[in-house]
Protein backbone atom coordinates (compact mmCIF):
# COMPACT_ATOMS: atom_id res chain seq x y z
CA UNK A 1 0.00 0.00 0.00
CA UNK A 2 1.23 3.50 -0.88
CA UNK A 3 2.08 5.43 2.28
CA UNK A 4 1.76 9.23 2.43
CA UNK A 5 3.26 11.30 5.22
CA UNK A 6 1.74 14.64 6.17
CA UNK A 7 4.59 16.35 8.02
CA UNK A 8 3.80 19.79 9.39
CA UNK A 9 5.41 21.70 12.24
CA UNK A 10 2.66 24.26 11.54
CA UNK A 11 -0.31 21.92 11.08
CA UNK A 12 -3.04 22.26 8.50
CA UNK A 13 -6.44 23.25 9.86
CA UNK A 14 -8.41 20.20 11.04
CA UNK A 15 -10.87 20.53 8.13
CA UNK A 16 -7.95 20.52 5.70
CA UNK A 17 -6.41 17.41 7.31
CA UNK A 18 -9.78 15.69 7.05
CA UNK A 19 -10.18 16.48 3.34
CA UNK A 20 -6.56 15.60 2.51
CA UNK A 21 -6.97 12.29 4.32
CA UNK A 22 -10.25 11.54 2.56
CA UNK A 23 -8.66 12.08 -0.88
CA UNK A 24 -5.71 9.84 -0.09
CA UNK A 25 -7.70 7.08 1.60
CA UNK A 26 -10.23 7.05 -1.24
CA UNK A 27 -7.29 6.30 -3.53
CA UNK A 28 -6.36 3.41 -1.29
CA UNK A 29 -3.36 5.04 0.36
CA UNK A 30 -2.28 4.89 3.99
CA UNK A 31 -1.88 8.27 5.72
CA UNK A 32 0.71 8.98 8.42
CA UNK A 33 0.28 12.25 10.30
CA UNK A 34 3.23 14.02 11.96
CA UNK A 35 2.26 17.40 13.43
CA UNK A 36 4.00 19.96 15.68
CA UNK A 37 7.18 17.90 15.88
CA UNK A 38 10.07 19.69 17.58
CA UNK A 39 13.00 17.45 16.69
CA UNK A 40 14.39 16.47 13.31
CA UNK A 41 14.72 12.91 14.59
CA UNK A 42 10.95 12.54 14.50
CA UNK A 43 10.85 13.58 10.85
CA UNK A 44 13.73 11.26 9.92
CA UNK A 45 11.92 8.33 11.52
CA UNK A 46 8.58 9.19 9.94
CA UNK A 47 9.94 9.58 6.41
CA UNK A 48 11.90 6.31 6.49
CA UNK A 49 9.29 4.05 4.87
CA UNK A 50 6.79 6.36 3.15
CA UNK A 51 6.28 6.75 -0.59
CA UNK A 52 5.17 10.39 -0.56
CA UNK A 53 5.16 13.43 1.69
CA UNK A 54 3.05 16.57 1.97
CA UNK A 55 4.80 19.43 3.76
CA UNK A 56 4.43 23.13 4.43
CA UNK A 57 7.49 25.08 5.62
CA UNK A 58 9.16 21.91 6.88
CA UNK A 59 12.83 21.50 5.97
CA UNK A 60 13.47 18.59 3.61
CA UNK A 61 17.25 18.77 3.30
CA UNK A 62 19.61 16.11 1.95
CA UNK A 63 19.56 14.15 5.20
CA UNK A 64 15.77 13.93 5.27
CA UNK A 65 15.49 13.08 1.59
CA UNK A 66 18.11 10.35 1.82
CA UNK A 67 16.37 8.95 4.91
CA UNK A 68 13.28 8.43 2.74
CA UNK A 69 14.41 5.20 1.14
CA UNK A 70 11.03 4.67 -0.56
CA UNK A 71 10.23 8.35 -1.03
CA UNK A 72 9.22 9.13 -4.60
CA UNK A 73 7.46 12.51 -4.34
CA UNK A 74 7.40 15.51 -2.00
CA UNK A 75 4.68 18.13 -2.43
CA UNK A 76 5.14 21.52 -0.81
CA UNK A 77 1.64 22.82 -0.06
CA UNK A 78 2.25 26.38 -1.22
CA UNK A 79 4.13 28.29 -3.86
CA UNK A 80 7.63 28.61 -2.38
CA UNK A 81 9.83 25.54 -2.18
CA UNK A 82 13.20 26.81 -0.97
CA UNK A 83 12.80 24.57 2.09
CA UNK A 84 13.44 21.51 -0.11
CA UNK A 85 16.93 20.56 -1.35
CA UNK A 86 16.10 20.20 -5.04
CA UNK A 87 19.54 18.94 -6.22
CA UNK A 88 19.48 16.24 -3.54
CA UNK A 89 15.95 15.21 -4.52
CA UNK A 90 16.96 15.00 -8.18
CA UNK A 91 19.97 12.85 -7.32
CA UNK A 92 17.66 10.52 -5.40
CA UNK A 93 15.14 10.37 -8.29
CA UNK A 94 12.53 12.07 -6.11
CA UNK A 95 9.97 14.41 -7.66
CA UNK A 96 9.35 17.71 -5.88
CA UNK A 97 6.18 19.70 -6.58
CA UNK A 98 4.55 22.85 -5.28
CA UNK A 99 0.91 23.92 -5.48
CA UNK A 100 1.08 27.20 -7.41
CA UNK A 101 -1.80 29.63 -7.13
CA UNK A 102 -3.55 27.96 -4.21
CA UNK A 103 -2.36 30.58 -1.69
CA UNK A 104 -2.32 33.47 -4.15
CA UNK A 105 -5.39 35.38 -3.03
CA UNK A 106 -4.44 35.10 0.64
CA UNK A 107 -0.96 36.51 0.02
CA UNK A 108 -2.34 39.23 -2.26
CA UNK A 109 -4.80 40.39 0.37
CA UNK A 110 -1.97 40.57 2.91
CA UNK A 111 0.14 42.63 0.49
CA UNK A 112 -2.69 45.11 -0.01
CA UNK A 113 -3.37 45.19 3.73
CA UNK A 114 0.26 46.01 4.51
CA UNK A 115 0.30 48.72 1.86
CA UNK A 116 -2.77 50.30 3.46
CA UNK A 117 -1.13 50.00 6.88
CA UNK A 118 1.93 51.83 5.58
CA UNK A 119 -0.14 54.57 3.96
CA UNK A 120 -2.16 55.00 7.15
CA UNK A 121 1.03 55.56 9.18
CA UNK A 122 0.76 52.18 10.91
CA UNK A 123 -2.68 53.18 12.25
CA UNK A 124 -0.89 55.42 14.74
CA UNK A 125 -3.42 58.21 14.54
CA UNK A 126 -1.25 60.40 12.31
CA UNK A 127 -2.81 61.64 9.06
CA UNK A 128 -2.27 59.09 6.31
CA UNK A 129 -3.06 58.58 2.66
CA UNK A 130 -5.36 56.57 0.40
CA UNK A 131 -4.68 53.90 -2.19
CA UNK A 132 -6.94 55.42 -4.83
CA UNK A 133 -5.03 57.40 -7.42
CA UNK A 134 -1.64 56.05 -6.46
CA UNK A 135 0.60 53.93 -8.68
CA UNK A 136 1.32 50.37 -7.61
CA UNK A 137 4.34 48.67 -9.14
CA UNK A 138 4.40 44.88 -9.35
CA UNK A 139 7.92 43.45 -9.19
CA UNK A 140 7.12 40.13 -10.85
CA UNK A 141 3.91 38.80 -12.36
CA UNK A 142 3.05 35.38 -10.98
CA UNK A 143 -0.17 34.16 -9.38
CA UNK A 144 0.07 36.44 -6.34
CA UNK A 145 0.87 39.55 -8.38
CA UNK A 146 -2.13 38.92 -10.63
CA UNK A 147 -4.39 38.87 -7.59
CA UNK A 148 -2.78 42.03 -6.23
CA UNK A 149 -3.51 43.66 -9.60
CA UNK A 150 -7.17 42.61 -9.40
CA UNK A 151 -7.61 44.09 -5.92
CA UNK A 152 -5.58 47.25 -6.60
CA UNK A 153 -7.55 48.01 -9.73
CA UNK A 154 -10.78 47.75 -7.72
CA UNK A 155 -9.32 50.29 -5.28
CA UNK A 156 -8.80 52.78 -8.08
CA UNK A 157 -5.04 52.43 -8.40
CA UNK A 158 -2.90 52.62 -11.50
CA UNK A 159 -0.91 49.40 -11.74
CA UNK A 160 2.35 48.86 -13.64
CA UNK A 161 4.61 45.82 -13.74
CA UNK A 162 8.13 44.69 -14.48
CA UNK A 163 8.43 41.13 -15.70
CA UNK A 164 10.87 39.41 -18.01
CA UNK A 165 8.86 36.32 -18.76
CA UNK A 166 5.16 37.31 -18.69
CA UNK A 167 5.09 40.53 -20.72
CA UNK A 168 2.43 39.35 -23.14
CA UNK A 169 0.19 38.05 -20.35
CA UNK A 170 0.49 41.35 -18.47
CA UNK A 171 -0.18 43.48 -21.53
CA UNK A 172 -3.17 41.31 -22.46
CA UNK A 173 -5.03 42.34 -19.29
CA UNK A 174 -4.20 46.01 -19.64
CA UNK A 175 -1.06 46.33 -17.55
CA UNK A 176 1.69 48.72 -18.56
CA UNK A 177 5.01 46.83 -18.61
CA UNK A 178 8.03 48.96 -17.74
CA UNK A 179 11.27 48.60 -19.68
CA UNK A 180 13.37 48.03 -16.58
CA UNK A 181 13.19 47.36 -12.87
CA UNK A 182 14.65 50.80 -12.28
CA UNK A 183 11.78 52.39 -14.20
CA UNK A 184 9.24 50.42 -12.16
CA UNK A 185 10.70 51.66 -8.87
CA UNK A 186 10.95 55.23 -10.16
CA UNK A 187 7.30 55.47 -11.25
CA UNK A 188 5.65 53.66 -8.34
CA UNK A 189 4.26 54.99 -5.07
CA UNK A 190 4.01 51.46 -3.72
CA UNK A 191 6.18 48.51 -4.78
CA UNK A 192 4.88 44.97 -4.22
CA UNK A 193 7.54 42.27 -4.59
CA UNK A 194 6.55 38.90 -6.10
CA UNK A 195 9.65 37.03 -7.27
CA UNK A 196 11.14 33.73 -6.06
CA UNK A 197 14.34 33.51 -4.04
CA UNK A 198 16.51 31.96 -6.71
CA UNK A 199 18.72 32.80 -9.64
CA UNK A 200 18.67 36.37 -10.91
CA UNK A 201 16.15 37.42 -8.26
CA UNK A 202 18.50 36.93 -5.31
CA UNK A 203 19.30 40.39 -3.89
CA UNK A 204 17.77 41.93 -7.02
CA UNK A 205 16.26 44.66 -4.84
CA UNK A 206 19.63 46.41 -4.59
CA UNK A 207 20.79 49.99 -4.17
CA UNK A 208 21.04 50.35 -7.96
CA UNK A 209 17.29 49.81 -8.06
CA UNK A 210 16.26 51.35 -4.74
CA UNK A 211 17.93 54.69 -5.48
CA UNK A 212 15.20 55.34 -8.06
CA UNK A 213 12.45 55.34 -5.41
CA UNK A 214 10.63 58.53 -4.53
CA UNK A 215 10.88 59.60 -0.92
CA UNK A 216 7.58 58.56 0.62
CA UNK A 217 7.40 55.26 -1.27
CA UNK A 218 6.31 52.03 0.39
CA UNK A 219 7.96 48.68 -0.33
CA UNK A 220 5.83 45.61 0.40
CA UNK A 221 7.61 42.26 0.42
CA UNK A 222 5.47 39.12 0.63
CA UNK A 223 8.11 37.08 -1.22
CA UNK A 224 11.36 36.09 0.52
CA UNK A 225 13.96 38.12 2.39
CA UNK A 226 16.70 36.81 0.10
CA UNK A 227 15.42 38.89 -2.83
CA UNK A 228 16.32 42.08 -0.96
CA UNK A 229 19.86 43.33 -0.44
CA UNK A 230 19.39 44.28 3.20
CA UNK A 231 22.41 46.60 3.64
CA UNK A 232 21.28 48.47 0.52
CA UNK A 233 17.74 48.73 1.90
CA UNK A 234 19.03 50.17 5.17
CA UNK A 235 21.17 52.65 3.23
CA UNK A 236 18.28 53.97 1.14
CA UNK A 237 16.02 54.25 4.20
CA UNK A 238 18.70 56.29 5.93
CA UNK A 239 18.95 58.57 2.90
CA UNK A 240 15.18 58.87 2.29
CA UNK A 241 13.39 59.34 5.62
CA UNK A 242 9.94 58.90 4.06
CA UNK A 243 10.42 55.36 2.70
CA UNK A 244 8.67 52.53 4.54
CA UNK A 245 9.31 48.77 4.38
CA UNK A 246 6.47 46.32 5.07
CA UNK A 247 7.43 42.66 5.02
CA UNK A 248 5.92 39.23 5.53
CA UNK A 249 9.32 37.99 6.61
CA UNK A 250 11.59 39.47 9.27
CA UNK A 251 14.92 40.59 7.77
CA UNK A 252 18.23 39.54 9.26
CA UNK A 253 18.93 43.18 10.14
CA UNK A 254 15.69 43.67 12.10
CA UNK A 255 17.66 45.14 15.00
CA UNK A 256 18.77 48.03 12.76
CA UNK A 257 15.16 48.76 11.81
CA UNK A 258 14.20 48.84 15.49
CA UNK A 259 17.11 51.18 16.21
CA UNK A 260 16.82 53.52 13.20
CA UNK A 261 13.38 53.41 11.59
CA UNK A 262 10.68 53.65 14.23
CA UNK A 263 7.25 54.00 12.62
CA UNK A 264 8.57 53.14 9.15
CA UNK A 265 8.40 49.35 9.07
CA UNK A 266 6.26 46.35 9.90
CA UNK A 267 7.24 42.66 9.96
CA UNK A 268 4.81 39.80 10.56
CA UNK A 269 5.89 37.66 13.55
CA UNK A 270 5.82 34.58 11.30
CA UNK A 271 5.36 34.33 7.56
CA UNK A 272 1.65 34.90 7.39
CA UNK A 273 0.76 35.28 3.71
CA UNK A 274 -0.79 31.84 3.37
CA UNK A 275 -2.15 31.68 6.91
CA UNK A 276 -5.85 31.71 6.12
CA UNK A 277 -8.32 28.88 6.49
CA UNK A 278 -9.13 29.07 2.78
CA UNK A 279 -5.51 28.97 1.57
CA UNK A 280 -4.71 26.22 4.05
CA UNK A 281 -7.48 24.07 2.65
CA UNK A 282 -6.82 24.85 -1.01
CA UNK A 283 -3.10 24.08 -0.87
CA UNK A 284 -3.51 20.89 1.16
CA UNK A 285 -6.23 19.49 -1.09
CA UNK A 286 -4.19 20.35 -4.20
CA UNK A 287 -1.16 18.57 -2.73
CA UNK A 288 -3.18 15.41 -2.08
CA UNK A 289 -4.71 15.46 -5.57
CA UNK A 290 -1.28 15.91 -7.16
CA UNK A 291 0.08 12.91 -5.28
CA UNK A 292 -2.81 10.74 -6.46
CA UNK A 293 -2.38 11.96 -10.05
CA UNK A 294 1.35 11.21 -9.86
CA UNK A 295 0.95 7.63 -8.67
CA UNK A 296 -2.11 6.79 -10.75
CA UNK A 297 -1.28 8.60 -14.00
CA UNK A 298 2.38 9.55 -13.84
CA UNK A 299 1.35 13.24 -13.82
CA UNK A 300 4.32 15.54 -13.11
CA UNK A 301 2.69 18.82 -14.14
CA UNK A 302 3.85 20.81 -11.12
CA UNK A 303 7.33 19.32 -10.77
CA UNK A 304 9.91 21.97 -9.80
CA UNK A 305 13.07 19.87 -9.96
CA UNK A 306 14.13 18.55 -13.35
Amino acid sequence: MTKVLIATTKPFAPVAVEKITDILKTAGYEVILLEKYSEKKALLEAVADVDAAIIRSDIFDREVLEAGKNLKIVVRAGAGYDNVDLPAATENNQVVMNTPGQNANAVAELAIGMAIMGLREMFSGKPGGEMRGRTLGLHGFGFVARNVFRIARALGMEVIVYTRYSKAAAAAIGLKVTHSLEELYEKSDIISIHVPARGEHLKSVSYDVLQHLKDGSIIVNTARKEVVNEPDLVKIMEERPGIKYMSDVTPDCANLFEEKFNGRYFFTPKKAGAQTAEANLNAGVAAAEQIVAFFENGDKTFQVNK
